[in-house]
């Protein structure tokens, strides 16, 4: 059975920006695209994505990441009620922002490792098991 990793926003920015962390990611890719392993990503924070290039770039260019997110080997996630109340669960005890409890509630759901390097997370470490993207 293939392994199930889920990708937070820092996962994606960190490759998109090159920053530490990218080469771990583009090995994840790799592997996924061999089909050794599973990417899924809620659609909560595939927006963050899209938000955070807008911001910090353009709009254009957040158009332009998030059409090459889509032809990568990457599940979109839909938001439904069982992943949002999870996501809510989460929210409610504070300390997470709201897209984060996204990642970590498909996590959870899914029973697979999320992929961060957000300290965010540490929040949730009895709940969701994390790989750390720090290099």
């Amino acid at each position: 059975m293939t392994a199930t990793k889920i990708l937070d926003t820092f996962a994606l920015i960190t490759f998109f920006e090159d920053e530490p962390g990218a080469d771990f990611m583009r090995g994840l890719f790799l592997e996924a695209e061999a089909g050794n392993v599973k990417l899924a990503m809620s659609v909560v924070n595939l927006g963050e994505v899209w938000y955070s290039v807008a911001r910090e770039v353009s709009p254009q260019q957040a158009d332009s990441i998030i059409q090459e997110i889509h032809g990568m080997a990457i599940e979109i996630v839909d938001a439904d009620w069982k992943l949002t109340q999870q996501a809510a669960i989460y929210k409610s005890r504070g300390g997470i922002s709201y897209a984060d409890c996204y990642a970590a509630a498909l996590a959870k759901l899914r029973k697979a490792e999320l992929v961060t390097g957000d300290p965010e997370f540490k929040k949730l470490k009895d709940e969701v098991t994390t790989i750390w993207n720090k290099n």
